[in-house]
């Protein structure tokens, strides 16, 4: 595991664009072999992928041998998602904060982006294993630990961490501090207007993933990070799992005091 401790968001964020950049480039995909990238939605890669998308305006990156797995994406029904029109929608974010914006010309083909949907979960995680897994899996830590949408177990579930991990891409129950904390970026602290369930690719595809990068940039995210790192392995604080994998963690100095720094 490497920790890397930034200043600020802006610093993170510029961090983790050069890291993918460089892994990308590294990796020197082809349309036979493309580049297989786990993509988040939010506010904290945000900054990430503007600066992405910088780098990709002045010629130093390409996205068109890259295929994109997004990790999640919100339910308004046991066989719904929400629509791809609507601003809270991961598929609205992704298209209007990162696929629009980058050059027409380097851009990965919409053959090449993928999101989870109802009822094709396991073809989801079929087509990630045939393209030999993903490359670079990017996350966040939820309020619970959780990474992705793989929601934290209850105290007394008695579900273990090796069951844990293997959970592929499924739909779920959002919890209840996960739905209050996403209220706040998204709605304004409105819980009311979060939807209640998720789909979310599983902890087995992202624990086989080649290497991982968590960026954390919110004050609230020190408790959870606490945990992740400090805690015995186990489902009730999901990103303890990640301990086990090629794991890099980049975050700002204000998370990383009383953790793993003075």
């Amino acid at each position: 595991m490497r920790v890397i401790i930034q200043p600020d968001y802006q610093s993170v964020s510029k961090w983790a664009a050069h890291y993918v950049a460089a892994k990308i480039k590294a990796a020197n995909p082809t349309p036979e072999k493309p580049f297989v990238l786990g993509c988040p939605t939010g506010s904290s890669p945000l900054g990430m992928y503007k600066e992405l998308i910088d780098l990709n305006k002045k010629g130093l990156i390409s996205f068109q041998n890259v295929v994109t797995f997004n990790m999640d994406e919100y339910m308004m029904s046991p066989t719904e998602t929400v629509s791809p029109d609507d601003p809270i929608s991961f598929h609205y974010r992704m298209e209007h904060e990162f696929y629009s914006l980058v050059d027409p010309e380097l851009v990965m083909p919409e053959s090449q982006r993928h999101f989870p949907e109802p009822g094709k979960e396991a073809e989801y995680d079929a087509l990630i294993e045939e393209l030999g897994g993903v490359d670079l899996c990017l996350g966040g830590l939820g309020i619970n630990g959780h990474v992705a949408f793989n929601e934290a177990a209850e105290a007394d579930d008695p579900i273990t961490a090796e069951e844990f991990a293997q959970l592929g891409t499924r739909i779920l129950p959002i919890s209840r501090e996960t739905r209050t904390i996403n209220a706040y970026g998204y709605q304004r602290g409105d819980l009311s207007g979060m939807p209640e369930l998720c789909i979310t690719i599983g902890m087995k595809q992202i624990l086989a993933a080649k290497k991982i990068y968590i960026a954390l940039n919110r004050p609230w995210q020190n408790g959870p990070l606490k945990h992740v790192l400090l805690d015995p392995e186990r489902p009730q604080w999901p990103g303890s799992l990640l301990r086990r994998t090629q794991l890099q963690f980049c975050m700002t100095e204000e998370i990383a005091k009383g953790v793993v720094m003075e």
